[in-house]
């Protein structure tokens, strides 16, 4: 995949009267310039898809450290893991924001040009960006709160300064946009061969649909719960995904940089590759119920500082040496060096080659931290661990919530080998940790919340697991209290808006500034988010 070309409007070119200048104007008229009439819109749909699921430090830097799945003491992640907003920082809590947007640029354009072409040909275009414009709003809905909707990504049109939609009223035209997209959806019709995620099969593309669909109801379990179970209850019965072949994953290229993992190949920056670990929390977890994950994901470095920071050799991934780095802690030698906690394992190595974090688990090697790994949009796992909570609240999903956790549990456990065989874990693992782990009754819906963040966060999809965790209250998590952080030691619940807004569009901005108790913070709570 090389850098694609977008799609560029061309304005209408002023005819003329004379012979010499209908003459000049066709010899200065490029014929193979690319158009509304002669563009493939597979091209925009595959730079849409790419643009959204590269996220890189949009996530990295705020929600991963933020919802304890990864923590770091370098201060560029201090934002996530210290809530703090030091410098220029804030720019990168803009990123969900600008990269949502211009993939929802991308995509609207190939549906234009699609239009303009033939909407019976390219049908299956229309409908695959359709389904992952209601994707990509509901991650930027998700992040900031009020955004523009109904007015977005129509520059074409004249509106450069949309109007921001109250999320209480994008939530449900997201659910009836998706809903026609779907349907709209052709299994006879030409495949769309740009598409990134399942090659432009429509009986994929259905399952994620439908999975989408729980994803996007299941947000509105405390603000609109009769809605929630309308849909949710409307997409079971339909069809969502059936297992994990179905995940929907971006495969990326090492060949060319803007198609390289954004997210892991920013981890082999030199200070995110030596002071970027798991967290505490989650290797905690991982440990004390005897999840066969901890060996697959984790992996403490070779000893030495030299050894740390080779980026060609793996560690040991021995899951009794696995040990966590607590969030909320830095190197600068005051009060808050992790080097002063009373439980500090002490470095690896000695005197120059001495590695002080050495002996706390990084993200393994040889499987996740390569230019090429995949993508994790939306998995089989997700989508039956939130139809098990539907199940637990008694809606009618086609199983109870039993074996809809199970079939959640194994899954996330499978989906590691997708990553790389390297975290392949054995068949025979999975099914007795499935059998020895199975849904309680003492408190499901902590139970069940409790998996899906361990599930979105393994598979490095960390924005999720933050949104989730904001709806759901699970994994209770302990805040950190670092000095100078600007939340009065809370974990963020939204990210703030973009600066340009301020300048660009000073009326949507101050309406969605309006909907938020409290102003444009990270303390705000979306609609959604009691």
């Amino acid at each position: 995949m090389k850098k694609l070309i977008p799609f560029i409007a061309l304005a209408a070119l002023l005819g003329g009267s004379s012979c010499s200048e209908k003459y000049l104007d066709q010899i200065n008229t490029n014929p193979n310039a690319a158009s509304a009439n002669n563009l493939d819109p597979n091209y925009l749909l595959t730079d849409g898809e790419l643009t959204f699921a590269n996220t890189g430090y949009g996530q990295l830097l705020y929600e991963a450290p933020a919802i304890q799945g990864l923590a770091s003491t370098f201060n560029y992640y201090g934002n996530g893991d210290k809530y703090v907003n030091a410098g220029g920082f804030t720019g990168y809590q803009a990123l969900i924001f600008s990269q949502g947007y211009t993939a929802l640029s991308r995509l609207q354009q190939a549906i234009s040009v699609a239009n303009a072409q033939s909407a019976t040909r390219y049908a299956n275009v229309i409908a695959i960006s359709n389904i992952m414009k209601v994707m990509i709003f509901q991650r930027i809905t998700d992040t900031y709160g009020d955004v523009p909707y109904s007015q977005a990504v129509q520059a074409a049109s004249g509106i450069v300064t949309p109007q921001y939609d109250k999320q209480q009223d994008i939530y449900p035209a997201l659910l009836t946009q998706l809903d026609a997209a779907i349907t709209s959806l052709n299994s006879t019709g030409a495949k769309a061969t740009g598409d990134l995620l399942y090659g432009g099969d429509v009986t994929q593309w259905k399952k994620l649909g439908y999975s989408l669909m729980v994803r996007v109801a299941m947000r509105m379990t405390k603000v609109n719960p009769a809605l929630a179970k309308t849909y949710t209850e409307k997409a079971a019965a339909a069809g969502t995904m059936t297992g994990t072949s179905d995940n929907a994953i971006v495969k990326t290229d090492i060949s060319y940089g803007d198609t390289q993992n954004a997210t892991t190949n920013a981890l082999l920056t030199t200070d995110d590759f030596r002071e970027v670990k798991w967290s505490k929390t989650i290797i905690d977890y991982l440990r004390n119920t005897s999840d066969p994950r901890l060996g697959a994901i984790a992996e403490i470095p070779q000893p030495g500082a030299g050894n740390n920071a080779n980026q060609a050799l793996p560690g040991d991934n021995t899951p009794s040496l696995q040990r966590g780095l607590p969030n909320g802690y830095d190197l600068t030698g005051g009060a808050n060096d992790i080097r002063k906690r009373a439980d500090y394992p002490g470095p690896t190595g000695s005197g120059s080659d001495q590695a002080p974090l050495g002996n706390y688990s990084r993200p393994r090697l040889q499987v996740y931290i390569q230019r090429n790994a995949p993508i994790y949009l939306l998995t089989y796992a997700e989508t039956e661990l939130l139809l098990a909570e539907a199940a637990s609240r008694g809606w009618s999903v086609g199983a109870d919530a039993a074996t809809h956790y199970a079939n959640g549990l194994r899954s996330a456990l499978e989906s590691l080998g997708q990553f790389s065989t390297n975290a392949a874990i054995p068949t025979a693992t999975i099914t007795a940790f499935v059998a020895a782990n199975p849904l309680g009754a003492a408190n499901p819906l902590q139970q069940i919340n409790e998996q899906y963040w361990l599930e979105t966060c393994t598979t490095f999809n960390f924005i999720e697991a933050w949104t989730n965790w904001r709806r759901s209250g699970y994994p209770v998590l302990t805040p950190v209290n670092y000095p100078g952080n600007v939340t009065n030691g809370t974990i963020p619940r939204r990210m703030i808006y973009p600066a340009t807004e301020i300048g660009n569009n000073p009326a949507g901005y101050a309406s969605g500034v309006a909907s938020l108790n409290g102003g444009d913070l990270l303390t705000s709570r979306v609609w959604w988010d009691k």
